[in-house]
């Protein structure tokens, strides 16, 4: 059993001496354990840093992609390392290292494939009081979108079987956390929380500038997933909507003109049911027809795990085969 940690890098050069320092080196269960470094463009010495840490694997993306971005490229390498359990965590050592165990036991037992680790933000005292109520907030939206009781949504500290691993995309330029969770929920991914420990912070987080910024960003993220993976859901909404209004006000038209007799002053009620009618009724086409998208992109993802799962397999095979494979160290550039 092979488990990887990864950890994307912005700038990270200052920190990520203590955070390599602080990771597990033997885990029960675990035969082999390597640490992956991603460097998310940074424009220190945050990838010299992580080679003379000791680190197996750094990874140079050519600029500055965003944490998204660093997530996935430290997935595809991970998966290409041989990994059967990826943990995520911060380079700002903001997560304790010790509860990486606890971390991978649901996947160890094979109750889970996806585990987040649960920070308690309703009451962490180094969140605000209107961070620890956006936060509740943001985790109760983004538990009703993905159908997951979900107690932290924003968490970055969590692991992944090989398989949940595979089946991971993230479009998002924002970042992963919501993401992932609303797909895994429209996937069937099996998750679980787990309680974990916080650090002292170390620095201002950089995915929340502030407030306005991080809801904004946030909601766009949710809304996009929760679109792309329940289009029907959504658009019937919208449609239903429009039309019980377009019907309402037919009604009141018929009622004030031919049951009440009030007088002939209702015409715009009219063209404003037929406007809500008609648009309400194209919005319910609308969600047919992106439904019928969302079950071939669902083809295609599938066709996609199994061309890369294929393509991993078939290059581990090769690379233990090799007289040249020895799992050393390395670095890599994208």
């Amino acid at each position: 059993m092979k488990l990887i940690i990864q950890v994307p890098c912005y700038n990270e050069a200052e920190i990520l001496p203590q955070t390599i320092a602080l990771l597990p080196r033997i885990i029960p269960g675990i035969d082999e354990i390597e640490f992956l470094v991603i460097d998310d463009g940074s424009n220190d010495k945050t990838a010299e840093v992580a080679s003379q840490c000791g680190v197996h694997r750094v990874i140079r993306l050519p600029w500055h992609q965003g944490l998204a971005a660093a997530f996935m490229a430290g997935l595809n390498e991970g998966l290409k390392l041989g990994a059967d359990i990826i943990v995520n965590t911060d380079a700002d050592n903001q997560y304790q290292a010790d509860d990486i165990q606890r971390l991978i036991v649901p996947i160890l037992s094979g109750r889970a494939h996806l585990v987040v680790g649960d920070r308690g933000v309703s009451e962490l005292k180094t969140f605000s009081p209107i961070k620890r109520f956006l936060q509740r907030i943001g985790s109760w939206v983004v538990g009703r979108a993905a159908g997951l009781e979900i107690p932290d949504a924003t968490s970055g500290f969590r692991a992944l079987s090989r398989e949940a691993a595979l089946r991971t995309i993230v479009l998002s330029e924002y970042s992963y956390t919501l993401e992932t969770l609303i797909q895994a929920g429209a996937k069937r991914i099996t998750v679980e929380y787990v309680p974990i420990g916080t650090n002292p912070t170390t620095r201002q987080s950089r995915l929340m500038k502030s407030i306005p910024h991080f809801v904004t960003n946030s909601s766009i993220t949710i809304v996009r997933a929760y679109t792309m993976y329940r289009p029907l859901r959504v658009f019937s909404i919208l449609g239903g909507l429009m039309l019980a209004a377009g019907v309402l006000l037919g009604l009141r038209f018929v009622i004030l003109r031919y049951i009440l007799q009030v007088g002939s002053g209702n015409t715009q009620s009219v063209i404003l049911a037929v406007g809500l009618l008609i648009v309400g009724f194209q919005v319910l086409l609308i969600g047919l027809v992106a439904d019928l998208i969302g079950f071939n992109r669902k083809l295609l993802e599938e066709i996609l795990f199994k061309i890369k799962q294929s393509q991993l397999d078939e290059q581990q095979a090769k690379d233990k085969d090799s007289p040249a494979y020895d799992g050393a160290k390395g670095d890599s550039s994208l």
